[in-house]
């Protein structure tokens, strides 16, 4: 059963995290790359949710760590892994903050995945839709509602 519809223009600045026990589910060339009950929900003004599951539920074994790092003014540091395929490899697939600042500190150490640089990720079953652009990592459900930063509607950002 999904939750009811949220509008990401009523989830707050700077985000709020929740915890997370839905199914979660990142697939790659048939094989899972990673899936938890657990981890986080973080909820951005403008953003659909980003999802943050516990390192313990990836399959570090396919990737690899990226030089990438970038900074965003309300979690701090960010690193990044890119994954091995057959033909060579997929840059920035997953991203993690280490050492969150302290208002963001739960989701330190786990890690999300950009749904449009893999397969397929799933919330309970349902296959989400990546939000667009290149440096936004959200997933899009039948539950969450936009527009979204990064689409259309969003004067390009």
């Amino acid at each position: 059963m999904n939750p009811p519809n949220e509008c990401v223009w009523d989830y707050p600045r700077p985000p709020r995290i929740e915890p997370n026990t839905r199914h979660l589910l990142v697939t790659h060339e048939g094989r899972t790359l990673a899936e938890s009950h657990a981890g986080w929900r973080v909820l951005e003004t403008s953003h659909p949710p980003c999802f943050y599951l516990p390192a313990d539920a990836v399959d570090w074994t396919r990737l690899v760590e990226s030089p990438t790092v970038t900074f965003c003014e309300f979690k701090g540091r960010a690193r990044y892994w890119s994954l091995r395929i057959d033909d060579g490899v997929i840059p920035d697939v997953c991203w993690s903050y280490p050492r969150p600042v302290d208002s963001q500190r739960e989701i330190g150490g786990c890690v999300s995945f950009y749904a449009g640089r893999v397969d397929a990720c799933y919330v309970d079953g349902e296959r989400v839709q990546a939000q667009a652009g290149s440096y936004y990592g959200g997933w899009i459900t039948s539950g969450i509602e936009g527009p979204f930063k990064g689409g259309p509607g969003t004067a390009g950002w």
